[in-house]
């Protein structure tokens, strides 16, 4: 009777680890699916009121000498405004998101994510979430929100 007592408990725990198992893959794999597809997001500051920020928190700018699918910022200006690049996201409520899509880059033939038409950037100087140093950069790099007058 205790050998068959042993053999239950032993099936019972291997059972119940290989659910265990099955459910933190599941748990892993669901991880992974969200993290392929971020989520811009709305984000509030005293000075600029809200702007777009990538899932990060990293805020998102525009160039006010782009023109509509179109990027005027090569060279060394992509050295203190690298594009956003992200490929699939999702865009924050009151947002739509066919106001989201992409251009190729004449320069680096890199698929860059406009708003409006307009490509959108991060400032190298903004090193951690929520900073908004590129607000107002030389009278041309601004924030965006739904609110945003291009031109």
């Amino acid at each position: 009777m205790k050998k068959w007592m042993l053999v239950v408990s032993m099936f019972a725990a291997i059972f119940l680890a290989a659910c265990g198992n099955e459910d933190k893959e599941t748990v892993k794999e669901t991880a992974v699916k969200e993290e392929k597809v971020a989520n811009i997001q709305l984000m509030e500051n005293e000075e600029v009121g809200n702007y777009l920020a990538d899932s990060k928190g990293m805020t998102l700018y525009y160039f006010k000498k782009d023109e509509p699918g179109k990027s005027n910022c090569a060279g060394d200006c992509l050295a203190n405004w690298p594009p956003f690049t992200q490929k699939e996201f999702e865009v924050p409520a009151h947002f739509d998101k066919e106001d989201f899509e992409t251009i190729k880059r004449e320069d680096t033939e890199a698929e860059q994510v406009t708003y409006k038409g307009y490509p959108l950037y991060y400032f190298a100087k903004d090193k951690v979430e929520g900073d908004v140093n590129g607000q107002g950069v030389k009278d041309v790099w601004f924030t965006v929100n739904s609110e945003t007058e291009f031109k």
